[in-house]
């Protein structure tokens, strides 16, 4: 298939890299929309032993699985956030908003959305960072905002940090409850990953439409009367 498994590519790379794994995909789960929830249920179910009877092991340390593993990989699901959430603040603090002005076109981000993106984050600011860490795919879009109307650095590590911690405690512990259970949860999952699938697929070509129709409209606009 051209579209391979979402759900057997994460199981996958987190049960042969373990928390190297987590924390990798949640960093990068703090600047894209990839599937972090999932993420954190796999590392949960490695945690509880189903993916190998030696459970994990972290800088050669050999930790096992159980308890004890599970607040391993959930630490690392906090801080891999954590590291992705600071290079996203950069990216926001530094590229500006003329970086999604510049190119903000292709996810139909105008300027006019942006101000209005300014007055909720000016409005919302710290509570809005917290809440946005701590819920599914909206925590993808906190980073580069947050950085773009120079939120100061200390609080915004702060708030994500605890944001993360409740997000990542909550869903590794899920899936450490799921345990044995979670095989079962993987396969049933699939079926999420093709309506997802075709929610981006239909988004993209929405976008791709409004851009073509921008284009011709410039033109119709620019031609002599």
């Amino acid at each position: 298939m051209l579209l391979a498994s979402v759900s057997a590519t994460f199981t996958s790379q987190v049960a042969d890299h373990g928390v190297y794994a987590v924390f990798g995909l949640l960093a990068l789960g703090a600047l894209l929309p990839v599937g972090s929830e999932l993420v954190a249920l796999v590392g949960g179910a490695l945690a509880a032993g189903v993916f190998s009877g030696d459970g994990i092991s972290v800088f050669g340390a050999h930790v096992g699985s159980g308890f004890g593993a599970y607040v391993v990989v959930a630490v690392a699901a906090t801080a891999g956030y954590l590291a992705g959430a600071l290079v996203g603040w950069a990216l926001g603090r530094f590229g500006g908003r003329e970086l999604l002005e510049r190119h903000g076109r292709w996810l139909d981000v105008t300027p006019e959305r942006l101000d209005r993106a300014d007055a909720w984050f000016r409005r919302w600011d710290r509570p809005g960072v917290l809440i946005g860490s701590m819920t599914p795919v909206v925590r993808s879009f906190i980073a580069i905002p947050a950085g773009i109307f120079e939120m100061p650095l200390p609080s915004f590590l702060l708030l994500t940090l605890v944001g993360s911690a409740v997000w990542s405690f909550a869903f590794v512990g899920i899936g450490y409850a799921l345990g044995a259970s979670y095989k079962s949860f993987e396969h049933d999952f699939r079926y999420v990953e093709y309506a997802i699938a075709a929610g981006i697929l239909a988004t993209l070509a929405y976008l791709v439409y409004r851009r073509r129709a921008a284009k011709v409209a410039a033109r119709a606009d620019d031609s002599p009367r």
